[in-house]
């Protein structure tokens, strides 16, 4: 793995560890990492306590735009999009 994707992957994980939810898209958008799945299966084998749940594209917009700017086509319905959220439990 080269120093970029490691550098990605860990920014991604330390947001996940933190404790505040982050869906594919936002691992994508914010931190470049298209393997999320990868990274959550790696954590969960190191004993990390990741739970899930579902949540709209638009929630998930909302805290992508506290530091990019997503803005998605007109026709996409956001608020019945579902997407799939991960956080650490503490």
């Amino acid at each position: 793995m080269s120093k970029m994707k490691y550098g990605l992957a860990l920014a991604a994980r330390e947001h996940l560890a933190s404790g505040q939810p982050i869906t594919r898209l936002e691992a994508l958008v914010l931190y470049g990492v298209s393997n999320f799945p990868d990274i959550i299966s790696e954590m969960r084998k190191q004993g990390w306590v990741i739970q899930s749940r579902t949540g709209t594209y638009a929630a998930a917009m909302a805290r992508i735009n506290q530091y990019a700017v997503l803005q998605p086509p007109p026709n996409l319905p956001v608020r019945e999009v579902m997407l799939t959220e991960y956080w650490v439990s503490k």
